[in-house]
């Protein structure tokens, strides 16, 4: 008992608290070095994809950003055993904290791997890719960032890229599968395993002028 509970303060660390959650951070209140780069994972689900980065690149600095309390203490658990002093999880929404909290120009990459893509027709406003969330990924982006978008749903994927090739500080660039390492999500696992295509995205920030 006593193990158990030592074992989940140490992985309750990895949880990250803003200073404020109703004003725009500054870099170095999220990781202590703002000169590292940093990496957004949003909905980062039970963080395979999220530890398997900080493992691959420990001069980089990782944040998860995940709604649920459940996976937010998963995840911390999962970077607690595995060391990963550049790993953190953010327990909210995933819009929010890219519109609203993050620095800007914080981030070398945004992730955005297998949302929720709300199927039903009364639901597609839940949809996270909208016109605001372009604006924050283009906000919060460093220049030359990247956003990495993958979905298995085919008809969501249509909708989002129709929205980010109207923003003219993103530009899409090729994405070959051999490009660079690149974990996959355990929703990717599942997907695949189940023969679903798996549509993919890159974009990079641009001047506009």
């Amino acid at each position: 008992m006593v193990l158990a509970s030592v074992a989940a303060v140490d992985a309750d660390r990895f949880q990250y608290f803003p200073p404020d959650y109703f004003r725009k951070l500054r870099k170095a209140e999220v990781f202590p070095d703002p000169e590292r780069p940093l990496e957004v994972d949003l909905g980062c689900g039970d963080g395979s994809f999220l530890a398997a980065l900080a493992a691959g690149h420990p001069g980089r600095d990782f944040l998860g950003v995940e709604r649920l309390l459940g996976r937010v203490r998963k995840v911390c658990r999962k970077i607690a055993r595995a060391g990963l002093a550049n790993a953190k999880v953010l327990r909210l929404e995933s819009g929010y904290t890219l519109e609203w909290l993050l620095p800007d120009a914080c981030a070398a990459r945004v992730h955005l791997l297998f949302p929720d893509p709300w199927p039903k027709k009364k639901h597609h406003k839940r949809r996270l890719v909208t016109p605001e969330f372009c604006a924050g990924l283009e906000r919060v982006l460093e220049p030359g960032g990247e956003f990495l978008f993958k979905t298995d749903h085919a008809e969501y994927f249509e909708e989002a890229m129709a929205v980010l090739a109207g923003r003219d500080r993103l530009g899409e660039v090729d994405w070959p599968e051999d490009a660079f390492p690149y974990p996959q999500t355990d929703f990717e696992r599942l997907w695949r395993g189940q023969g679903k295509a798996i549509h993919a995205a890159r974009f990079v920030t641009v001047r506009s002028d």
